[in-house]
């Protein structure tokens, strides 16, 4: 059961402060996105720019247990 009545309204944020707020947002969230943009090519590169280094196993197959 509620007895306050309805709850008090959030204080006015002057226009220019709301700008302000806004644009941080922005810039905030084009951020987030261009990390997660560059972090979804880096986890697809296995290599570095040299390529492979190390020789390829190439060696005999073997029977597991033997």
């Amino acid at each position: 059961m509620c007895f306050g009545g309805s709850p008090p309204s959030p204080p006015k944020i002057p226009q220019q402060e709301q700008k302000v707020q806004q644009a941080a947002l922005d810039a905030r969230d084009e951020e987030r996105r261009r990390l997660r943009a560059q972090a979804g090519y880096q986890s697809t590169a296995l290599t570095g720019g040299a390529g492979l280094t190390a020789p390829a196993n190439t060696g005999q197959k073997t029977l597991l247990g033997q």
